[in-house]
Formats: C-alpha cells, sequence, structure tokens
C-alpha cells in the first residue's frame, strides 16, 4: 500500500531492475568470452584520368547478437539497433548523393563504382523479416523514422504511388524488398551531420577528422551510404549480430597550380596533392576505440600500364619494380610518405597489368606527427579506366505535352571484346543486360508498345528479351514498374529499348512548389549479372583484418544508374485564382457598396438640408449690396 502511495519509488524499483538485468547479462556475455562490439575506419584514395582525385572512406561497426551482449552498446549505435529490432530490418540500404557518377571517366567494373555509384538525390530499400502483410506498414514506419535521424525527406517514400516491390531484378529481390528513389532531394550538412553521430569518435579525431564540409561539397560527386546487415531477426537459426557499414564518396579536383608550372606546355599533366591540400587538415592519428586504422593509396591497372620502372628495361614486371627497395623514387611519381605494406592484385580479367595497392597504417602517427601522405608527379601520364561491358543513357524522344517516349540506349565499350571472349562458349556468345525502370504514375507507360533496336535497325522482341514483369501504374495508388532481361550478342555495337507514354494531368494541390522546373523520372538500374567486380590481392593477414579489402574480394554484379529524367507537364497559370478572387472582390464591392449606398440615401431631408446650408451662407452683407445695386440702377433711369 505504501508502494501505490508513492507511485515514483514504484517506478524507481521497475528501473533499478531491469538495468541490473542488463548488466548482469553484459557481465556474462564478458566472462564467457563472446564477441564484442568492434568498429574499423579506412580511407582509400585513387587518382583518376580526368586530373581528378577519388576518395572512399569506409567505417565498419559490427555488434554480437542482443542476447549476448545484454541492452547496452559501447561502439554500436544504439538507434540503429533499436531501428533493427523495431521494424525486424533484415538488410537495408540509405544512399544520399549530390552529382552523378562519370561511367566513362572514372570507371564502372570495379567494387568502388558497382556499390558506390548511386543516383542523385535519396535511394532507399530494405528486407524485411516480417510477414507478407505487415511489410507496407514496417516500410512506412521505417521512411519515418530515417527521415527524423537524417533530418531528410525520406518520409515522401512512405506513400504506394512512390515506392515499388522488385521481382527478380533488383540484387536483393525477394518478396519482402522494397525500393524507393527521391530524386529531387538536396543533399547539404544537415544529412551529413547525422551520419558522423553514428561514428564513435564522430569527426573529432581519426579518419573522420579528414570530412571538412566545405571540401566535401564543392566536389563533382559526393554520396554518403549507410548499409546495414542484420541476421538478429532471421528465422534461419543464424544468429551473427549486426553489421553496420558507413562509406562516403567524393570526387574532388586538387590544386593544380604547381603541375601546371612544371609541365605547362604538356597535355597530359596530372595534378600533385596531398591529403592537407584537398581537405584543409591532416589526421592526428586513429580514432581511440578503432581496431584498425589504414590509408590505401590504389594505382589501378590501367595507370600502372602506363608508369614507367627501372625494371622493365630488365624485363622484370611492374609489380617487381614496385616492390624495390626504391618505389618511392620512381621516375614517374614520388610519395611523401613511405608506405607500410604494399599488395599486388592477384587476379585480373585483363593480361596488361595489375592494380597496386599501398598501405599506410594511420595508429604510428599523432598530434605532434601527423599523417599527411601526398603525391607528386614527375612526368604528364594518360590512362583509361575499366568500363562496363556496354555503357548505358537515357533520354525523351517526342515533343509537345500529350506524349512522347522513353528510350534507354546502349553502346559497346572498347573493353567490350575482352570481356566477350572470356565468356563465349563454342562460337557463340551472348551478353544477359537486366533493366530495372520505375516511373510515376503520372506517366502513363503504354508496355506494349515496347521496341527493341539492335545496331540500328528495329528487331523482334520476342528474339531478344528473355524475360519480362509488368506492373502498370494505377492513378495516385502505384508507380509503373518494369524488370526486362535482355540476351544480345557479343558483338553487338548498339542496342536500344523505346517505350511511349502519355503525360497526366494533375490536380492543382498535386503540383509542387516548384512545377515549372518538371517532374522527376528515377534513374534505370543497368546490370549484367553474368559480370562481377572484385579484386583480389596476394594472401596476408592484414587482409583478413581489413574490412574494405574484404569487400573488394567479394563478387559483387556489375551495375550502373542511368539520368535521372526531368518531364514537364501541362502545368496550369497558379495566378489565376488570386486574380479570379481579386475581380470578384472588387465587383461585390461596387456593388453593395453602390446599393447600400442608394438604400440608405434620404432625399427630402437632404434638400432641406442644402437649402438651410444655403440660407445660413446668405448673410446680411449680401443682402445690402443687392439692395444698394438695385437703387444705383434706379437713380440712372430717374436721371434719364
Amino acid at each position: 500500500m505504501v508502494l501505490l502511495q508513492r507511485p515514483h519509488i514504484l517506478l524507481l524499483l521497475i528501473d533499478t531492475h531491469q538495468f541490473l538485468q542488463c548488466w548482469i547479462a553484459f557481465g556474462s556475455a564478458n566472462e564467457e568470452g563472446q564477441q564484442q562490439e568492434e568498429f574499423s575506419e579506412e580511407l582509400l584514395v585513387k587518382p583518376l584520368p580526368d586530373h581528378k582525385l577519388l576518395a572512399h572512406f569506409h567505417f565498419q561497426s559490427s555488434a554480437p547478437p542482443s542476447t549476448s551482449n545484454g541492452c547496452h552498446h559501447h561502439l554500436f549505435p544504439k538507434a540503429i539497433s533499436q531501428l533493427v529490432q523495431k521494424f525486424r530490418v533484415k538488410e537495408m540500404e540509405l544512399s544520399f548523393t549530390q552529382g552523378r557518377w562519370n561511367y566513362e571517366s572514372w570507371g564502372g567494373f570495379d567494387p568502388i563504382s558497382s556499390s558506390n555509384a548511386k543516383p542523385p538525390g535519396v535511394e532507399l530499400w530494405a528486407v524485411f523479416d516480417v510477414p507478407q502483410h505487415h511489410i507496407d506498414a514496417s516500410w512506412k514506419n521505417l521512411t519515418h523514422t530515417l527521415s527524423g535521424l537524417f533530418c531528410a525527406s525520406i518520409n515522401f517514400l512512405e506513400s504506394t504511388a512512390t515506392y515499388s516491390t522488385p521481382e527478380w531484378s533488383f540484387p536483393p529481390a525477394s518478396g519482402n524488398v522494397r525500393y524507393g528513389t527521391f530524386p529531387c532531394e538536396a543533399v547539404c550538412t544537415e544529412n551529413l551531420t547525422p551520419w558522423l553521430r553514428l561514428l564513435p569518435c564522430r569527426d573529432k579525431a581519426g579518419i573522420a577528422l579528414l570530412l571538412d564540409r566545405p571540401s566535401l561539397y564543392r566536389g563533382f560527386y559526393h554520396s554518403q551510404r549507410l548499409h546495414l546487415t542484420s541476421t538478429e531477426s532471421s528465422s534461419e537459426g543464424i544468429d551473427s549480430g549486426i553489421i553496420l557499414e558507413q562509406t562516403l564518396t567524393v570526387v574532388l579536383q586538387p590544386n593544380s597550380e604547381r603541375a601546371i608550372e612544371v609541365h605547362a606546355s604538356e597535355k597530359h599533366v596530372q595534378p600533385s596533392w596531398s591529403l592537407s591540400s584537398i581537405f584543409g587538415k591532416q589526421v592526428s592519428g586513429r580514432c581511440v576505440l578503432a581496431k584498425s586504422s589504414s590509408v590505401y593509396l590504389l594505382l589501378d591497372w590501367g595507370l600502372v600500364a602506363e608508369l614507367k620502372f627501372p625494371n622493365k628495361e630488365n624485363g622484370k614486371s611492374a609489380a617487381n619494380g614496385l616492390t624495390s627497395e626504391n618505389f618511392w623514387s620512381n621516375p614517374s611519381f614520388e610519395l611523401s610518405v613511405n608506405p607500410d605494406r604494399i599488395f599486388l592484385e592477384e587476379s585480373s580479367s585483363h593480361s596488361k597489368s595489375l592494380s597496386i595497392l599501398y598501405m599506410f597504417q594511420v595508429e604510428k602517427y599523432s598530434e605532434s606527427e601527423p599523417f599527411d601522405i601526398g603525391l607528386m608527379w614527375k612526368v604528364p601520364v594518360a590512362w583509361l579506366c575499366q568500363q562496363t561491358p556496354l555503357h548505358a543513357s537515357r533520354f525523351f524522344m517526342g515533343s509537345g505535352n500529350e506524349r512522347g517516349a522513353i528510350a534507354i540506349s546502349l553502346k559497346s565499350t572498347q573493353f567490350t571484346e575482352g570481356f566477350m571472349s572470356a565468356n563465349s562458349k563454342d562460337g557463340s556468345c551472348e551478353l544477359r543486360v537486366d533493366v530495372f525502370q520505375v516511373v510515376p504514375w503520372y506517366v502513363k507507360v503504354y508496355f506494349h508498345s515496347l521496341r527493341v533496336f539492335v545496331d540500328q535497325q528495329p528487331r523482334a522482341v520476342s528474339d531478344f528479351i528473355e524475360k519480362i514483369h509488368v506492373s502498370p501504374s494505377k492513378d495516385k495508388m502505384s508507380p509503373g514498374v518494369m524488370e526486362v532481361v535482355l540476351k544480345l550478342p557479343c558483338r553487338v555495337n548498339t542496342a536500344a529499348l523505346t517505350i511511349e507514354f502519355d503525360k497526366g494531368f494533375l490536380r492543382i494541390d498535386e503540383y509542387p512548389p516548384d512545377a515549372n522546373q518538371g517532374f522527376d523520372i528515377p534513374s534505370a538500374i543497368i546490370s549484367f549479372p553474368n559480370f562481377h567486380a572484385s579484386m583480389v590481392f596476394l594472401e596476408d593477414d592484414s587482409l583478413n583484418r581489413s574490412p574494405l579489402l574484404s569487400k573488394f574480394q567479394e563478387k559483387c554484379p556489375v551495375m550502373s544508374y542511368t539520368e535521372v529524367l526531368l518531364v514537364p507537364l501541362t502545368t496550369p497559370d497558379f495566378s489565376m485564382p488570386y486574380n479570379v478572387s481579386t475581380i470578384k472582390c472588387t465587383v461585390f464591392a461596387l456593388y453593395f457598396g453602390s446599393l447600400l449606398n442608394v438604400l440608405q440615401r434620404r432625399v427630402a431631408e437632404e434638400e432641406r438640408f442644402l437649402k438651410a446650408k444655403a440660407a445660413k451662407k446668405t448673410g446680411r452683407l449680401p443682402l445690402l449690396l443687392s439692395k444698394l445695386s438695385a437703387k444705383l440702377r434706379g437713380s440712372g433711369i430717374n436721371q434719364d
């Protein structure tokens, strides 16, 4: 009875009991030697052929199952753990991207471009471990939670008219996957700050110290990505915990003044750079909570093939030249910091050369001796990055505000022949291309109008389309989805898909504030299931400890995103409601004003009032003057 009369004491006892349970569970997990939470930070820097620099930040946090780690988290973000447990998320990926990845200049057949090149705006997909009839409700709650967590407009994806359900073309395709994009989302520091808060050291220490906002957002491409894999809620019996992967990929332009001064007359001048010149900061040691902290410098195979090595003249390979003691004094470039390790690519799909990876350990540096790697080019050099088998682009056809057509063009690249010869069978070779395209409901697509062109010639659809899945759109309910599997000959030069559509009409309250700008059609996904991007380096213990290099060794399907299309719809004159309201108010004011004036006016009283007023104005002086004038006129007549 005493406890019931004092509810705050009862609540205190309940909280204390829960805290003791969590503490006992956490202590028992430590005593049994269970897996503990881990965090690693890594940075990969890669020169690009068009005088730019790629910086790829990779942070990975892992948490053991909640049953073995209790209710507390020391390194893993609690918000992500609660999100997984509440909505039973099995796998999720969220990306914020500004700019578009240049597949022709920056490559498309490597792990970074295949996994981290994302479409502009926001892209979100998730796989849920819930019954089929609960997936849409879980997706709606997830979008609202992520919207508040990352200060973005992800909640606009809650409507069924904005997300889709891929059947088989999307990589993690299953019955429980949902996919949505929001191309017009503007990416800014409001999205980056919550993303950094998920790191144990934030951006105050370690490699994350380089994340200077002005340096990042003045780049040509910026994409922050969050990939979550959880087996806590899996019904398969495997319970390995949660793995959170945070990546930030930026393409920056180094300061090339020194290179221009030295090689002013050269055509292919690569700019020299350093971390301090690009980000304006240096790394003063690792994050104290990180298990590993490393920086990598990757020289692509095309660049290695063009470089000059001392042992090339003696008939030795480029790799032997790099592993010599004077690798930092190469005739083509010079490193400001000696690397701790060098890794050579074990195998490659080409025979020209192999990629080289320099490794720098950050934990041996401190504030008194900060880490600042720099690369100075001595001679001009030009090379090409490895591209996808087919370069994809998308554009509009037709004119007017009624109808049009969407075209997806595929063009062969210079590396197509080498790829095709490796996959040919008995002299016949086929290239499989998967196309996944989502079209908003206000673009009425006629899927029966699908046409296929191969080498600029119209062909029968059944000859080149092996499989197709179409989901027509419903007004204000669901978008249109098209999934196509193409089988093209390996020697194809060009291929194209066209599909016709009609432009719909919207209500005035359905237009966005910037309706005259147009409406976005999300990027289409072009994937090549028969080709996988991976980089396998020579076996070493440090490779097993590096999550980034382990990720590179995984075979991920090669995919690319097309452009975001901007379709203009018939837009009403939004000033007309205001003009009509103004005219109505003016007419009513004149009419009712005149009517009230006539109804309230009293004519007889006004006449008497005017006569009285005139009599008051007529005084003695005017009367005397009139009499005087009359006398004068009479006296004048008498004299005559």
